[in-house]
């Protein structure tokens, strides 16, 4: 059965940093494109970094997290992360990992559709 479970959010300052974590049971991190996606108040859910199948290139990063984001994976543990540095108070959403239905492309992080597993998502809160 294939599962993704995040965790590692919470409340942290401006300026601040935080590591999500992404543990996937059911298939290999590295096997699948893998999202991180945050939905903030009243606003869509967006696309914040890709990493592809199954050399780990990142192929997607927001504009707004360039720079302080990191996507990547250990294959040991089967996990995806997100390191976040120099959070800021518009970082805070409720941020969610997904597996895409794509190996050696990612889609456009528009495009959710092809996003077939989703999290529960863990919380961010930044506060200024």
């Amino acid at each position: 059965q294939v599962q993704v479970m995040e965790s590692g959010g919470g409340s942290v300052q401006a300026g601040g940093s935080l590591r999500l974590s992404c543990a996937v049971s059911g298939f290999t991190v590295n096997a699948y494109c893998m999202g991180w996606f945050r939905q903030a108040p009243g606003k869509e859910r967006e696309g914040v970094a890709s990493i592809r199948a199954p050399d780990g290139r990142i192929t997607y990063v927001a504009d707004s997290v360039k720079g302080r984001f990191t996507i990547y994976q250990d294959m040991a543990k089967n996990t995806l992360y997100l390191q976040m540095n120099s959070l800021k108070p518009e970082d805070t959403a409720m941020y969610f990992c997904a597996r895409s239905i794509m190996r050696w492309a990612c889609p456009d992080p528009s495009e959710e559709a092809q996003y077939n597993s989703w999290g529960q998502g863990t919380q961010v809160t930044v506060s200024s």
